[in-house]
Protein backbone atom coordinates (compact mmCIF):
# COMPACT_ATOMS: atom_id res chain seq x y z
CA UNK A 1 0.00 0.00 0.00
CA UNK A 2 1.18 3.67 -1.03
CA UNK A 3 0.89 6.11 2.36
CA UNK A 4 0.92 9.84 1.44
CA UNK A 5 3.51 11.86 3.56
CA UNK A 6 2.80 15.69 2.58
CA UNK A 7 6.04 17.27 2.74
CA UNK A 8 4.94 20.48 4.26
CA UNK A 9 4.74 18.66 7.59
CA UNK A 10 6.91 17.14 10.19
CA UNK A 11 6.41 13.54 11.64
CA UNK A 12 7.43 12.13 15.06
CA UNK A 13 8.92 8.63 15.53
CA UNK A 14 5.55 7.51 17.29
CA UNK A 15 3.67 8.98 13.87
CA UNK A 16 2.23 11.65 14.81
CA UNK A 17 2.42 14.49 12.36
CA UNK A 18 2.81 18.69 13.16
CA UNK A 19 1.69 20.91 10.38
CA UNK A 20 2.62 24.74 10.94
CA UNK A 21 0.75 27.90 10.08
CA UNK A 22 2.53 31.09 11.71
CA UNK A 23 2.56 29.75 15.46
CA UNK A 24 -0.52 27.49 15.43
CA UNK A 25 0.49 23.69 14.95
CA UNK A 26 -2.25 21.08 14.05
CA UNK A 27 -1.96 17.63 15.15
CA UNK A 28 -3.10 14.54 13.91
CA UNK A 29 -1.42 10.86 13.54
CA UNK A 30 0.21 9.83 10.21
CA UNK A 31 -2.16 7.47 7.75
CA UNK A 32 0.58 4.47 8.19
CA UNK A 33 -0.98 4.89 12.16
CA UNK A 34 -4.04 4.33 10.99
CA UNK A 35 -3.44 1.81 8.57
CA UNK A 36 -1.30 -0.10 11.40
CA UNK A 37 -4.31 0.36 14.15
CA UNK A 38 -7.38 -0.65 12.39
CA UNK A 39 -10.34 0.69 13.20
CA UNK A 40 -10.45 3.37 15.18
CA UNK A 41 -12.94 3.27 18.36
CA UNK A 42 -12.03 5.99 21.02
CA UNK A 43 -10.07 9.25 21.05
CA UNK A 44 -9.27 10.67 24.51
CA UNK A 45 -8.18 14.43 23.58
CA UNK A 46 -7.12 17.44 26.54
CA UNK A 47 -9.72 19.97 26.87
CA UNK A 48 -9.01 23.50 25.22
CA UNK A 49 -6.54 25.48 27.77
CA UNK A 50 -4.40 22.45 28.29
CA UNK A 51 -0.90 22.84 28.27
CA UNK A 52 0.63 20.55 25.89
CA UNK A 53 4.35 19.87 26.58
CA UNK A 54 6.78 18.84 23.69
CA UNK A 55 7.73 14.60 23.99
CA UNK A 56 4.40 14.13 26.41
CA UNK A 57 1.97 12.24 26.33
CA UNK A 58 -1.35 14.21 25.49
CA UNK A 59 -3.68 11.46 25.25
CA UNK A 60 -4.85 8.16 23.77
CA UNK A 61 -6.09 6.22 20.47
CA UNK A 62 -7.67 3.44 20.70
CA UNK A 63 -8.89 0.92 17.91
CA UNK A 64 -9.91 -2.72 18.06
CA UNK A 65 -6.22 -3.75 18.39
CA UNK A 66 -4.67 -1.98 20.86
CA UNK A 67 -4.61 1.63 22.94
CA UNK A 68 -1.57 4.24 21.56
CA UNK A 69 -0.52 6.93 23.48
CA UNK A 70 -0.36 10.20 21.96
CA UNK A 71 3.01 12.31 22.46
CA UNK A 72 3.08 16.13 21.63
CA UNK A 73 5.57 17.15 19.17
CA UNK A 74 5.40 20.74 20.71
CA UNK A 75 5.24 22.64 23.17
CA UNK A 76 1.69 25.16 23.34
CA UNK A 77 -1.62 25.42 24.42
CA UNK A 78 -4.50 23.86 23.11
CA UNK A 79 -6.93 25.97 21.50
CA UNK A 80 -8.77 23.56 19.71
CA UNK A 81 -9.84 19.69 19.51
CA UNK A 82 -11.82 18.09 16.95
CA UNK A 83 -15.22 17.26 17.97
CA UNK A 84 -16.52 15.72 15.56
CA UNK A 85 -13.77 13.08 15.63
CA UNK A 86 -14.24 12.32 19.42
CA UNK A 87 -17.70 11.52 18.87
CA UNK A 88 -17.27 9.58 15.58
CA UNK A 89 -12.98 8.38 16.22
CA UNK A 90 -13.52 6.04 13.22
CA UNK A 91 -14.12 8.99 10.76
CA UNK A 92 -9.55 9.33 11.01
CA UNK A 93 -9.48 6.60 8.62
CA UNK A 94 -10.95 8.88 5.99
CA UNK A 95 -8.88 11.70 6.43
CA UNK A 96 -6.66 11.41 8.72
CA UNK A 97 -4.47 14.77 7.13
CA UNK A 98 -7.02 16.87 6.63
CA UNK A 99 -10.77 16.61 8.52
CA UNK A 100 -8.84 13.95 10.80
CA UNK A 101 -6.76 16.39 13.08
CA UNK A 102 -6.63 15.96 16.70
CA UNK A 103 -5.77 19.15 18.28
CA UNK A 104 -4.47 23.28 17.25
CA UNK A 105 -2.01 24.45 19.64
CA UNK A 106 -0.34 27.48 19.95
CA UNK A 107 2.70 26.97 20.14
CA UNK A 108 5.59 29.07 22.60
CA UNK A 109 8.22 28.23 20.03
CA UNK A 110 7.96 27.51 16.25
CA UNK A 111 11.22 26.13 15.90
CA UNK A 112 10.39 22.44 17.85
CA UNK A 113 8.96 21.77 14.75
CA UNK A 114 12.38 21.22 13.22
CA UNK A 115 13.01 18.46 15.81
CA UNK A 116 11.11 16.41 13.87
CA UNK A 117 11.27 14.10 10.62
CA UNK A 118 10.81 15.18 7.51
CA UNK A 119 8.32 13.53 4.98
CA UNK A 120 11.36 11.86 3.28
CA UNK A 121 12.40 10.87 6.81
CA UNK A 122 9.92 9.28 8.29
CA UNK A 123 8.88 7.67 4.75
CA UNK A 124 12.42 6.01 4.98
CA UNK A 125 11.87 4.84 8.69
CA UNK A 126 8.46 3.34 7.93
CA UNK A 127 8.89 2.00 4.82
CA UNK A 128 12.18 0.67 6.02
CA UNK A 129 14.32 2.33 3.10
Amino acid sequence: MSFEYPQDFRYLDTHEYVRLDGEIATIGITEFAVDQMGDVVFLELPDIGDLLTKGDTFGSIESVKAVEDLNAPVTGTVIERNEALIESPEEVADDPYGEGWFLKVRVNDPDEVLDALTADEYRAQVEGE
